[in-house]
């Protein structure tokens, strides 16, 4: 069974920096893209990082300059550091898997989903 688990999410004030973590299990993790997203209250799910299974990254210009994505593939771990954070920054974040990469920076087409982390920036 495939399964990725976000975690590090959590309450942070405007400014800060947060880690989130993604760890993948049951797939052929050098296989595999990791995309992050976001979904907003109210809006919709948002692309914001991918990044390659040989460690090319890709980043929404919300985001660029800010956050950065990165990858252990010995413990099939992908990383995405948030710094600068901001208000309209909050939102449920979640992982996502790519095979191949083959949809990447189009944000469709994902294979498997994570459940999601709450991140929340106050003023």
């Amino acid at each position: 069974e495939v399964q990725l688990v976000e975690s590090g999410g959590g309450l942070v004030q405007a400014g800060g920096s947060l880690r989130l973590s993604c760890a993948a299990s049951g797939l052929a993790f050098d296989d595999y893209a990791i995309g992050w997203f976001r979904q907003a209250p109210g809006k919709e799910r948002e692309g914001i990082s991918c990044i390659s299974s040989s460690d090319n990254t890709y980043y929404a210009d919300s985001v660029k300059g800010r956050f950065t994505a990165s990858s252990d593939n010995a413990k099939n771990m992908v990383y995405l550091q948030m710094n600068s954070l901001r208000p309209e920054d909050t939102a449920v974040y979640y992982c996502a898997a790519d095979l191949f990469g083959r949809h990447g920076s189009t944000w469709t087409g994902y294979d498997y989903w994570g459940q999601g982390t709450q991140v929340t920036v106050a003023p």
